[in-house]
């Protein structure tokens, strides 16, 4: 992004913010930071400043959704992003930035090349607003301990009076300053009728502060007892404590989150009709443009090298964490690194269409959804913060006739102890930090609360060819009908192939080329391809009028031909003439298979192997994987009939595939795996896309989740254990504020600090082994890198 929007502390926007809107409003700005529907709405990512909690994400999507053409608004709290949908005829980035800003929150989009500074300058400010509650705090506490420790006549009145004043003036700079985003995030909240996590503190400081300046100023007066000052100035600290180790530590996900979509460079150098070069911005390039790549920078869109030959490190997009080489002809993906010379790019896709914004896409997606757990518990906080508004007051009321300066201070316990930031950061916290450890180790999550229903699966599913075996298989034989020699025969199969994404077809497309530097001598038209069965076109010769041909290419069934007696994988071709040819292809299974079938019958998990190759391929298969219950000859509606079987029964049940014929048992499976080759109807309908390209992150995927899930349990007793303990004591007069403050702070860092653990241990040491076998490197270890 050019007009970068800067997204620092919420206040009136300035000039350059106004300019910088309106520039968004500019129609070739929008696919930087978002993609137009079907339905010709746009979905646009952004990043999210100034949110603390889940009660600030409800008033950020309250504010945009009163705005007329926004159709849906989702702010997820702890990776601070949002997704807005709206139309271009009745709204403009523009009004929904604004209505953010009037809300108290500033909007940039998602791969704004300010965020990082601006996070970074968040950061210091909260680090000032310590240090002052931290320094005058210790000064107060130096003034507060005479009056805790003398005697009867020890300290003269003019001597106390002097020193409350001295802490008077101490906590000033506390109220004013370090308190500051608890008093602008209730008064936000407020204004809009919204009782958010911040009202009750802000509540309880303003309390503390008002009873202990009425002691001071009147010290004859029914408060002059009652001086609190040690005790809020104590409570700021610990807050903002608290805090400042969560912020830093979500910061470490949200980061990587914001590294990875800063990847792509703001400009590329494009070949003018001169044939000079000039820089300009990423929006502004179209397929068909020549770039010149220099050592060191990233591509800045998929494309053919024309012109050089060079190495490249395309970690991020595939896993291979080797330098892969770049002759003349081969393709380059945008976000992955020139590492040896400098190159001519053509450009075939730019912006959304690439693979790198398809990544970005899946962890923004991502990052914003909101696991049911953790909607369940925002839906317990809102009305757990109207309760303890109600039993602060009740707790007052109790103790009024007693003591009145107690009673308010016992209200401001209640109020301070009983927030519940710990309860709505139990789940988002821990489903975060997972994502982003599995994100290390090259797995993307796609839809977080399938980490929930992966956590609780007893079973597996896989699919053969492509994921059971290595991505593609090999041509080994080719038989064909006498007078078509077996090339013609490949050259008629390749052309009729030409775009389809099955293993099969990619495998003899690949036969064709290691052996010709030519199209095929046939052109395909008027091709449908049906899933699970093969295709069916008309070829024309590209030289010469003979007549065309209808022509299949598939299952031994679709093209109406005998099988071969042979296990192995076959593809068949046939013509009005009936038979063709048949190519036999050659299927390795994965090295890692038989060790990540193992790991999960250790997990506890029951392996099955569904597949629509022969019956006694997928038996042979299923054996050397040791995979106990296998099925052939299934075509998709057969998978799909044998999913809902086992859900019926009351299994859930995971899924990993790659292929067209994956798509509908995919989206049936209560959790499901993509590999990185999988076609894009199927990583679309995953939950987990599998960048490493390696089986083993099935089950390591299942022990993360089983973790998340533990950890997420946890969270919320803890959440709830706290309460039960800490609100009594704090009604009963028990607990002074500042010990209240300290538990409160306490909590939600426990919290964030148990969600922490998984993103270490086994993660991390799954990440060395991956390392060490040169597997590939991890998505968000490339993106710190940038």
């Amino acid at each position: 992004m050019q007009a970068a929007l800067p997204i620092g502390a919420a206040g009136a926007p300035t000039d350059a913010d106004v300019q910088a809107r309106a520039t968004l409003d500019d129609p070739a700005e929008w696919a930087a930071f978002g993609r137009r529907l079907p339905s010709g709405d746009w979905e646009s990512q952004v990043a999210v400043a100034g949110i603390h909690c889940a009660a600030c994400a409800f008033t950020i999507e309250d504010a945009l959704l009163r705005l007329p053409g926004v159709r849906r608004v989702q702010v997820h709290a702890a990776s601070r992003r949002a997704r807005v949908v709206w139309s271009p005829g009745q709204a403009s980035p523009s009004r929904w930035f604004a209505a953010a800003a009037a809300a108290g929150y500033r909007f940039a989009p998602a791969a704004d090349a300010s965020l990082r500074l601006a996070r970074q300058k968040a950061a210091r400010r909260a680090l000032f607003r310590w240090l002052v509650a931290g320094l005058c705090m210790m000064q107060v506490m130096m003034y507060a301990v005479p009056a805790y420790v003398a005697g009867p006549g020890d300290m003269t009145p003019d001597i106390a009076l002097l020193l409350r004043w001295a802490s008077w003036v101490l906590t000033l700079p506390v109220m004013a300053f370090a308190c500051g985003p608890f008093f602008g995030s209730a008064w936000r909240d407020l204004r809009r009728g919204r009782i958010g996590m911040d009202v009750p503190v802000a509540l309880g400081m303003a309390l503390a502060f008002v009873v202990s300046t009425a002691g001071t100023f009147d010290p004859s007066g029914p408060l002059g007892r009652e001086v609190y000052f040690d005790s809020l100035t104590m409570f700021v600290f610990f807050l903002l404590t608290g805090r400042w180790l969560e912020s830093r530590l979500r910061d470490r996900t949200a980061g990587a989150l914001d590294a990875l979509a800063g990847q792509l460079p703001e400009t590329a150098e494009r070949r003018n009709g001169d044939g000079s070069f000039a820089r300009v911005p990423l929006r502004r390039l179209r397929a068909g443009d020549v770039l010149r790549v220099r050592p060191g920078e990233a591509f800045a869109a998929d494309g053919e090298v024309i012109e050089g030959d060079t190495l490249a490190d395309e970690a991020l997009l595939t896993g291979e964490s080797r330098p892969v080489p770049k002759p003349p002809g081969a393709a380059v993906h945008a976000g992955s690194h020139n590492l040896a010379a400098p190159v001519l790019v053509r450009v075939a896709q730019v912006g959304a269409g690439t693979r790198f914004a398809q990544i970005v896409a899946l962890v923004d997606n991502a990052a914003l959804q909101r696991p049911r757990l953790a909607a369940m518990a925002d839906r317990i906080a809102r009305p757990f913060l109207l309760a303890v508004l109600l039993a602060a007051a009740g707790a007052a009321a109790w103790w009024w006739p007693v003591d009145r300066g107690h009673a308010l201070m016992v209200a401001v316990s209640v109020l301070i102890v009983t927030c519940p930031c710990a309860l709505s950061l139990a789940t988002p916290a821990a489903m975060l930090a997972s994502a982003g450890a599995l994100a290390r180790r090259g797995v993307l999550v796609a839809n977080m609360q399938a980490l929930e229903a992966l956590a609780r699966a007893d079973t597996v599913v896989f699919d053969k060819t492509g994921t059971l075996t290595r991505s593609l298989p090999r041509l080994d034989r080719v038989y064909s009908r006498r007078g078509l020699p077996p090339g013609d025969a490949l050259a008629m199969a390749v052309a009729l192939a030409d775009g389809s994404l099955h293993p099969a077809a990619q495998a003899l497309r690949q036969a064709w080329q290691a052996q010709h530097r030519v199209p095929p001598g046939w052109q395909a038209t008027d091709v449908h391809e049906r899933a699970g069965q093969g295709l069916e076109g008309h070829l024309q010769p590209r030289i010469g009028r003979a007549p065309g041909r209808r022509v299949r290419l598939g299952q031994a069934g679709f093209c109406g031909v005998a099988a071969l007696h042979t296990d192995a994988l076959q593809v068949h071709l046939s013509d009005d003439e009936g038979w063709a040819a048949s190519f036999v292809l050659a299927e390795d299974l994965r090295g890692e298979a038989p060790a990540a079938i193992a790991q999960l019958r250790a997990q506890g998990l029951d392996a099955q192997l569904l597949s629509g190759d022969r019956e006694a391929a997928a038996q042979r298969l299923a054996a050397q994987a040791g995979i106990a219950h296998a099925r052939g000859a299934c075509s998709p509606e057969d998978k799909l009939h044998a999913m809902r079987t086992l859900q019926a029964q009351g299994r859930v049940v995971a899924m990993a595939g790659d292929g067209l014929n994956d798509g509908p048992v995919i989206a049936q499976a209560d959790a499901s795996f993509a590999f990185g080759h999988a076609v894009p109807l199927t990583q679309a309908r995953a939950d987990f896309v599998v960048l490493a390209d390696s089986l083993r992150a099935v089950p390591d995927t299942v022990a993360q989740a089983r973790r998340t899930l533990r950890v997420v349990r946890q969270n919320l007793a803890w959440s709830a254990a706290y309460n039960a303990v800490c609100v009594p004591l704090a009604v009963a007069g028990w607990l002074p504020a500042w010990l209240a403050g300290l538990g409160m702070a306490a909590s939600s860092l426990v919290v964030v600090l148990n969600s922490a653990r998984l993103a270490r241990g086994p993660a991390a040491r799954s990440q060395a082994a991956v390392a060490s076998r040169g597997d590939g490197a991890s998505v968000a270890a490339l993106a710190a890198r940038g």
